[in-house]
């Protein structure tokens, strides 16, 4: 078995750090951690300017270091993964103090050159989780054993890797032997382990959905994390090669309602979840042939509680399958799961 350069040992609890943030779509590391490893995070950290908050108490790199905080998690995924000029100073602060950095942007924290020379004075480690591991064969198209779930979108950042989590976690508590199969650099740093996928050379990237997702007892299922949307006119590439390469059983489609444009490309609208359901399935039986959509989650964060059931009860009825709001619960949540377990 080929181990994930990704599944390192990570220093823990964290300190987050929102840079100088002021979109929170850009804070999506930052929110998921808190969410789903909660126990990890002491507080966050921002510059000047910043006015993105997750919540968590403000602790500057020495007071977290006080508390106990090994290292500073950068929680910000911003266009283009880069790490402004005007974050140096901070990371500078918070490795003075005795935290390590940890960082999933495209920007490798090694390759600046301030950032390295302290961490090697301080004895501080740079640890970056967006990168892929070596020897990613190209993709065999070989079928595999045990069962597949992949989330899949009709944008990017509308609640794909929180619908992998919450099934996930929902299996396992049925008695189901699942595993969540992280694909994005905030998943690995909530699982400890998958591939980025959107670091892979292109060639390589559904073969990193078949390393990522191998042969497995009959009864297991992994559950995938899903990235962009096949409808994206930037990350189209990388939704196919993980559709491809994971062969799912079955796909639950995420949407967030009041959502019409693509997010950050405002002149391409958003494609409708039965247009979704639809292409996904014609292009997954490419690989899996037996190819299934369970239901739709719907991402309902900005809605009310009884907007939101309304909703979901509309389009289950339009749709014909369940939908659920997966953090929401109820039995709306169980009527999708006894779905994706049929």
């Amino acid at each position: 078995m080929i181990r994930l350069k990704s599944e390192v040992v990570l220093p823990q609890p964290y300190l987050l750090f929102l840079g100088d943030t002021t979109e929170p779509g850009y804070a999506k590391t930052a929110f998921g951690l808190r969410d789903w490893a909660g126990d990890r995070c002491l507080g966050e950290y921002a510059c000047d300017g910043a006015s993105v908050t997750t919540g968590l108490p403000f602790l500057t790199p020495e007071e977290a270091a006080a508390s106990g905080a090994e290292a500073l998690v950068i929680g910000v995924a911003n266009a283009g993964g880069f790490i402004p000029p005007g974050w140096i100073p901070a990371l500078l602060r918070a490795m003075e103090a005795g935290l390590d950095l940890v960082g999933g942007m495209h920007a490798r924290l090694r390759d600046i050159e301030p950032l390295r020379e302290a961490a090697q004075r301080l004895g501080r480690r740079l640890i970056d989780v967006r990168e892929p591991p070596a020897g990613i064969p190209v993709a065999s198209g070989r079928r595999r054993s045990g069962k597949r779930l992949l989330t899949v979108g009709t944008d990017c950042a509308l609640g794909k890797k929180y619908t992998a989590l919450a099934l996930a976690r929902e299996f396992t508590s049925r008695g189901v032997d699942a595993t969540f199969r992280a694909t994005g650099q905030t998943g690995i740093l909530i699982a400890g382990g998958g591939i980025p996928m959107d670091a892979v050379v292109a060639d390589f990237a559904a073969g990193a959905a078949e390393m990522l997702t191998p042969d497995a007892d009959p009864a297991h299922w992994d559950v995938i994390e899903g990235q962009g949307s096949l409808f994206h006119p930037a990350y189209a590439g990388v939704s196919l090669s993980l559709l491809h390469g994971s062969q799912p059983d079955v796909i639950v489609v995420c949407h967030e309602p009041g959502r019409d444009a693509t997010l950050g490309y405002p002149d391409y609208s958003l494609p409708g979840i039965q247009d979704t359901i639809d292409l996904t399935l014609a292009l997954g039986r490419r690989t899996q042939p037996n190819i299934r959509c369970a239901g739709v989650s719907l991402n309902t964060a900005r809605m009310d509680a009884a907007s939101a059931e309304r909703l979901i009860e509309t389009e289950a009825g339009r749709l014909g399958c369940p939908v659920a709001d997966p953090l929401r619960g109820g039995p709306a949540l169980e009527r999708l799961v006894d779905a994706c377990l049929a």
